[in-house]
């Protein structure tokens, strides 16, 4: 079987700039982007998350590396560049996974305010 690397894009808006509002919304677009893709965290390469300036309460990748089987991914956390108007409390993520070649579409996912970002990509039913 033929391997590739795929690149999967996702985000999510968190309500306030609290840890816990961090933590549940990154665990949910985490939740949403195995499931839907049905990713094996073993094959996970890497993921960067980007957060606009006003989240600053905890780092996304510190909530991602404590999920179940995802101490071997590399895992980066960045800000977001800041453009006047861009939607705030927003936190998206860019992952590199190595999948079987052919795969099932490679779904991104964008929940709750993101979903503005890229209404030709959300799933919806």
């Amino acid at each position: 079987m033929d391997w590739r690397v795929w690149a999967i894009r996702g985000a999510v808006t968190v309500p306030e700039n609290t840890e816990g509002a961090i933590q549940e919304a990154v665990t949910e677009l985490m939740d949403a982007l195995e499931e839907s893709n049905h990713l094996d965290p073993a094959c996970i390469i890497s993921a960067t998350f980007s957060v606009t300036r006003d989240l600053d309460a905890v780092f996304p990748a510190a909530i991602a590396r404590q999920r179940p089987q995802w101490d071997n991914v590399a895992l980066l956390d960045v800000q977001h560049m800041h453009v006047e108007g861009s939607l705030p409390c927003c936190i998206r993520i860019l992952m590199h996974v190595q999948l079987p070649a052919p795969h099932d579409k490679i779904q991104h996912v964008y929940l709750r305010g993101a979903r503005d970002l890229r209404p030709d990509l959300v799933v919806t039913g």
